[in-house]
């Protein structure tokens, strides 16, 4: 008696000639709105997204002290960016490997230095409107400002930087 673990002719042989074996499908199909690969890669973006925040938001309150707003910003938002792009690469668009990596990087300098003029530019207005500003107000300036920092940097990732991954 046959096990039916262990069929005793091979699969190739089990089908006639002509007739296509019938295989899983390659990728998984998913429902409801996970089915897009953009919102896929949003949700992933965002878990990235939370992380480097937390990231910034805690070297900038060590950092100020000793730097003041603006260095310890742009300090901040340097290390963090190279940790964010390192982890969406990976993460959000599912690139492994170290091909194109160093170009991934230089381009994500220019994303870096879009972020720093946005929230330097909104670190440098809370400080014209109110000159004594307490390290809350510019956490939450930075904060706020982040989210714009953050479409633009998502959008410049998925249809820039990592445009041969977009439908991963």
């Amino acid at each position: 008696m046959e096990s039916p673990a262990a069929p005793a002719t091979p699969l190739t042989q089990q089908f006639e000639p002509g007739t296509a074996a019938r295989r899983p499908p390659a990728t998984r199909h998913r429902r409801g709105i996970l089915r897009f690969p953009a919102i896929r890669q949003l949700v992933r973006f965002t878990g990235v997204g939370i992380l480097c925040t937390l990231t910034s938001l805690a070297l900038y309150a060590l950092l100020r002290p000793w730097l003041g707003s603006q260095p310890a910003n742009a300090a901040a938002l340097i290390v963090t960016s190279v940790m964010n792009t390192a982890l969406n690469r990976r993460l959000t668009f599912k690139i492994a490997g170290p091909a194109k990596a160093g170009r991934d990087h230089l381009s994500g300098l220019v994303v870096i230095v879009i972020a720093l003029v946005i929230t330097g530019g909104s670190l440098g207005v809370l400080h014209w409107v109110n000159p004594d500003a307490t390290l809350s107000d510019e956490l939450w300036t930075t904060t706020l400002s982040g989210f714009l920092a953050t479409a633009v940097r998502f959008a410049l990732l998925r249809h820039w930087i990592f445009r041969r991954a977009r439908h991963r």
